[in-house]
């Protein structure tokens, strides 16, 4: 894995886990949002796992590459729902901020 594939696996991995764990502390400017575009409450700790679980497969990539690479797809199939969550609640304004989050992923899976 190329140094280049390293650095961008930590930045998609930091990001998701920081994502993840917003939802868990019930960061305001997460779970605003999440109330807002009528995610069910009881959803919440299930997507910041699935984020944080998605963190942590990038960072297992590293070592064992088929779990990164899955881990990507996971992560950008994601925040392609997320992408759709934002549409379908009429807040396009908020779209780039789940691509934000969507692209390192997108690039992980390029490099891999």
């Amino acid at each position: 894995m190329s140094t280049t594939a390293i650095v961008v696996t930590a930045v998609a991995a930091f990001m998701a886990g920081f994502s993840g764990l917003s939802v868990f502390l019930k960061a305001a400017y997460v779970v605003g949002p999440l109330a807002e575009y009528g995610v069910p409450r009881a959803w919440w700790n299930l997507l910041g796992a699935a984020k944080v679980a998605g963190a942590v497969g990038l960072v297992a990539g590293i070592w064992v590459p088929v779990i990164g690479t899955l881990a990507a797809i996971g992560l950008i199939l994601y925040f392609a729902g997320a992408v759709i969550t934002v549409l379908r609640a009429r807040s396009y304004g908020h779209v780039p901020f789940p691509l934000v989050y969507m692209a390192p992923a997108v690039a992980v899976l390029a490099l891999a």
